[in-house]
């Protein structure tokens, strides 16, 4: 559960929470492309039927977070008005927008707002992430009911991601779902939903965000600080409508990686092994580990165009990256070659996992998908 930080060395602790290289949401004050989610829950809101269970759902880097800690905010910020009150019923809420110098903005923005707690996956005796959120996050929660309601009588607890959650975890919070404290609203962020209890998915409101557009994306990279390329249309088709995958792709130059495999997959069916070795050896350097990632990430993305390509017999536009709209079609002419690209996206995807899982050298990894890639190329 998230407090006011005691040192600056906990400052300085990554947080699962938060994507390398952005802003915290707590401090993305505004959200950009989700206006329907936004109305959706200001409905809900003011017609005094507020649900207890909100579930945010949607691709990873879209905005669920960000829309959790305004709802969170606006929530706190707004008093618990009333029934009719001496001057009637207060004007329906149009907006989730609460000013950033209220106390409290100021108060969340501190991690000191007694009407809110953050559940995230924490840190072990170790001092090391864990890779689950565990029951203890959970049972924190009980102290916190404890405590008396906030200024507006509210309280409200944000868990990012649910999918996080082990067994255990996961069967406290259904306990809290099912007998929810007074005036408390649980905002569970998922990007997969599937992954969930349904006895939790089936106590929870549902909230649906979709991919930004590229003006929406590009306000949004902007308010994040980002150092945007000149042509953003590479970046935007890459990204999928994600703001968190493009500041991925800022900030471990995933525009210039794509690119170059791009130019790779070019030479297929003969390949350009000189340059796939180059690649390969590049992701196997000490503290590559995560530019190893996003390359593996960026072979699968390259194989589903091929894939949808050859299904749909068009290349994707925008391009992501010069000359990628040749390069699959020439790749991907029928469905059936579709087919293999598919095939073996989900081969490959399986393999290199599983090589990550064993500790196999990196650049092995690499090439060895690559040359499968070869031989798709070359049937």
């Amino acid at each position: 559960m998230s407090r006011a930080p005691k040192a600056k060395a906990d400052e300085e602790l990554p947080r699962a929470d938060q994507a390398p290289g952005a802003p915290h949401p707590r401090e993305t004050l505004q959200l950009f492309g989700q206006d329907q989610a936004e109305q959706d829950f200001l409905t809900a809101f003011n017609s005094n039927r507020l649900h207890h269970g909100w579930m945010l759902t949607g691709p990873q880097g879209i905005g669920k977070a960000t829309l959790a800690w305004r709802i969170a905010r606006f929530l706190l910020a707004t008093p618990v008005a009333e029934e009719d009150g001496l001057f009637g019923a207060p004007p329906p809420a149009t907006s989730l927008s609460i000013d950033p110098d209220h106390p409290v903005s100021h108060r969340m923005q501190a991690l000191a707002e007694p009407g809110l707690a953050a559940i995230s996956r924490s840190y072990n005796d170790k001092g090391k992430l864990r890779d689950q959120i565990v029951v203890d996050d959970i049972r924190k929660l009980n102290r916190f009911f404890g405590l008396s309601s906030a200024e507006g009588g509210r309280r409200v607890v944000i868990v990012d991601a649910a999918d996080d959650m082990n067994t255990s975890a996961a069967n406290a919070l259904l306990k809290m779902l099912e007998e929810p404290p007074a005036r408390t609203t649980l905002l569970l962020i998922s990007h997969q939903p599937s992954r969930l209890l349904p006895t939790i998915r089936s106590r929870c409101r549902t909230l649906r965000l979709g991919p930004l557009q590229p003006d929406d994306m590009q306000s949004a990279l902007e308010q994040a600080g980002a150092e945007l390329p000149e042509n953003t249309q590479h970046l935007s088709a890459l990204a999928a409508g994600s703001v968190g995958a493009a500041l991925r792709l800022l900030n471990l130059d995933g525009l210039k990686i794509y690119a170059e495999l791009v130019q790779i997959l070019n030479t297929l069916p003969r390949l350009d092994r000189q340059r796939a070795l180059a690649l390969a050896e590049a992701s196997a350097q000490r503290g590559a580990a995560e530019k190893f990632e996003l390359l593996l990430t960026l072979v699968e993305v390259a194989l589903a165009r091929l894939a949808r390509v050859g299904a749909t017999g068009r290349p994707p536009e925008p391009e992501a990256a010069a000359g990628e709209a040749a390069m699959l079609t020439r790749l991907a002419p029928t469905p059936q070659k579709g087919r293999a690209w598919a095939d073996l996206s989900a081969e490959a995807t399986a393999r290199a996992r599983h090589g990550q899982a064993v500790n196999l050298d990196p650049a092995s990894l690499v090439l060895d998908t690559v040359f499968k890639m070869q031989e798709t190329a070359s049937r």
